[in-house]
């Protein structure tokens, strides 16, 4: 498994909102700049946050986007399969049922399993106000 670039900056966006603390909408424009994202593709990724309800847009004046839940309540793996899909480590988990013929027989299939189930208990553990509270208590950059 690998997380993109679009899963990468879904967070970044989260995080950006999560840190402005308040109820307003927040521009875009704002946060791409803050960001370093294009706008062009911010929408694009917020479109998708959008569709799975994590986050809420207003058009016009005042508009913007704001979280769907309190961050508290938003994990990284929600935001993650809301723009990702599948966060499954081996294609033959990404269906609901596995129906690659060598399942009943496959030596690896319960390692990939509980990898699974690690990664996304993992991912469910922590919230966007975890990642929000981390940057903006530390201010640290955390380049080396």
């Amino acid at each position: 498994m690998k997380i993109s670039t679009k899963g990468r900056y879904a967070l970044r966006i989260m995080v950006d909102l999560a840190q402005q603390k308040t109820n307003d909408f927040i521009p875009l424009r704002d946060v791409s700049e803050r960001q370093d994202i294009s706008e062009k593709y911010a929408e694009m990724i917020v479109g998708l946050l959008g569709k799975a309800g994590l986050v809420f847009s207003s058009r016009g004046k005042g508009g913007g986007y704001k979280l769907g839940k309190p961050a508290d309540r938003l994990t990284v793996g929600a935001v993650l399969k809301a723009v990702e899909g599948s966060l499954a480590p081996v294609s033959c988990l990404e269906m609901p049922e596995n129906i690659c013929p060598r399942a009943c027989e496959c030596a690896t299939l319960p390692m990939w399993r509980e990898l699974e189930k690690r990664i996304d208990d993992f991912l469910e553990s922590v919230t966007v106000a975890d990642l929000a509270l981390q940057t903006s208590v530390s201010g640290k950059n955390f380049c080396v």
